[in-house]
């Protein structure tokens, strides 16, 4: 399958949605405060501030952000711009070295109960550069267990597959 064949896959936002327990302060906090989203995702220098450049440090580069909207407690996104590595900086996007620019939007609004509705959407993907995705396991947790540490449980997987 290849995106010239699936033209509507190119546009397709990946999206997950997802109650959790956690009233959303505590669920800002874990996207926000760079030690509790490193806890669950990578190392970061993050701060919610609009404007703000931060990178994700990516298991083969730097993933670099920057912060494009943000509603305390509410609203949060940011680019998003992989590039492959310092050791192959000519390679094209493939499936062991994807580079592509997008946008993660993540929505927090407080259920009936005190919880979090969470959407999570990564989308805005450059249709030159995007590979076909397929998501395994769009289930979602995120549990702030007592000591503070953020555990991921039944997190999206995301596999980028080659066309």
């Amino acid at each position: 399958m290849t995106t010239a064949k699936h033209p509507e896959a190119a546009n397709a936002p990946l999206s997950f949605e997802c109650d959790l327990p956690d009233p959303p302060e505590k669920v800002w906090r874990a996207l926000t405060e760079p030690e509790l989203l490193a806890a669950w995702m990578m190392p970061n220098d993050m701060k919610p501030e609009t404007g703000r450049r931060f990178a994700f440090a990516g298991p083969d580069a730097p993933i670099d952000c920057e912060v494009l909207e943000v509603e305390a407690g509410k609203l949060l996104r940011y680019s998003w711009r992989e590039r492959p590595g310092a050791d192959a900086p000519d390679r094209l996007p493939a499936f062991d070295n994807p580079s592509f620019d997008s946008i993660v939007t993540f929505t927090l609004a407080r259920t009936v109960s005190g919880g979090t509705h969470l959407r999570i959407v990564h989308d805005a993907f450059v249709p030159a550069a995007q590979p076909v995705i397929a998501v395994a396991g769009a289930g979602c947790g995120l549990s702030l267990d007592a000591r503070k540490k953020p555990i991921a449980a039944n997190a999206p997987c995301m596999m980028l597959r080659a066309a």
